[in-house]
């Protein structure tokens, strides 16, 4: 309610009245900020090609913002920097060796079409980084599945093709695997560091997770969906991913390859397109999971995350109002008679 005295205006609102530091543009530029050591692994391992390909996703993204927003008359919002995380998201998602138009187009499809068509930010029902690569991945599939091996690519060496330790696995087994990064132990160790073929922003598991950490001492994330997620892929792996039977599978290889530890820290985490009761964020994290493994295993793609995230986007708002927090306050009617 408002009420006019003179010139000034009262509002009214109703308690209590809480006011957070934080700003979704703070919350944005310290999320970006935390994808750094990911990203810096990235330019060590893949070479130039990482910034060149995220340089030109995050400024694909920035005028996209701008464009539609100018276009619709609405307010410029590239300083709440959610237009940057998205393109630097969608750069990370990217091989090295994609042609330049890749990171404009899918950085175009996740802002102007996945963000503003619905709104803008916190009104897009499905996650604008993902949306994105999954557009690209569609439309130029041979160009988004031919990866290179990690070089230091700052000494000169030739780029090489290869297969991802996904690919590895799903179409010549553990055998070849093991084949290829020596025993097991060597194996774990270089997927962990991240010297293996990807995307940019995804090999390294321990940068990932050093900025997971960042984001969580800072509570902008919790364990909720995360840990559910990570668990689900873990069991289901260790259950159905082995191909002498049941309880033969290598959790390990399946948690620290592909783009899980990306997803599940940094997109299935995204505030707008994911759950916000607790209980809801753990169904959230177990169907990804789920749906994770299920592509994994049985379909003809060796990766899951992606589409996994994406479809558990869409029941969001399901699980949110079928697992809604208990009001304070209030009490069921007694029945009569």
């Amino acid at each position: 309610m408002a009420v006019e005295r003179g010139r000034q205006e009262l509002v009214v609102t109703v308690s209590p009245h809480i006011r957070s530091e934080e700003t979704v543009g703070r919350i944005m530029w310290t999320v970006s900020l935390s994808l750094l050591p990911a990203f810096m692994m990235g330019v060590y391992f893949f070479g130039p090609r990482a910034v060149y390909v995220t340089a030109l996703s995050i400024v694909g993204s920035l005028f996209s913002e701008w464009l539609v927003e100018k276009m619709a008359g609405r307010e410029i919002t590239l300083k709440d920097g959610s237009a940057f995380l998205t393109g630097l998201l969608l750069g990370m998602n990217l091989p090295a060796t994609v042609p330049f138009y890749i990171p404009l187009v899918g950085s175009f499809v996740a802002v102007a079409i996945t963000k503003q068509l619905f709104g803008g930010i916190g009104y897009n029902i499905f996650n604008p980084a993902l949306m994105g690569r999954a557009f690209v991945l569609i439309t130029w599939p041979r160009a988004m599945t031919t990866w290179t091996e990690p070089t230091a690519a700052f000494v000169g060496l030739d780029a090489k093709t290869t297969a991802t330790p996904l690919g590895l696995l799903k179409e010549e087994g553990m055998q070849r695997l093991l084949e290829v990064f020596g025993d097991k132990m060597s194996l774990y160790t270089q997927l962990f560091l991240g010297h293996r073929a990807g995307s940019l922003g995804e090999t390294s598991v321990v940068a990932i997770l050093i900025g997971a950490a960042f984001l969580r001492i800072r509570r902008y994330i919790t364990w909720h969906i995360p840990l559910s997620y990570l668990v689900t892929v873990a069991v289901l792996a260790w259950i159905f991913g082995g191909r002498e039977g049941l309880f033969t599978g290598d959790p390990v290889v399946h948690l620290l390859s592909g783009g899980l530890m990306l997803g599940a820290f940094f997109m299935a985490t995204d505030y707008v397109t994911c759950p916000s009761v607790r209980k809801g964020q753990i169904v959230f994290g177990i169907g990804c999971g789920f749906l994770t493994m299920l592509i994994r295993l049985k379909a003809g793609y060796p990766e899951g995350v992606m589409f996994a995230i994406l479809l558990m986007n869409c029941f969001t708002p399901l699980i949110d109002r079928n697992l809604k927090s208990k009001v304070f306050g209030t009490r069921k009617e007694e029945k009569k008679g």
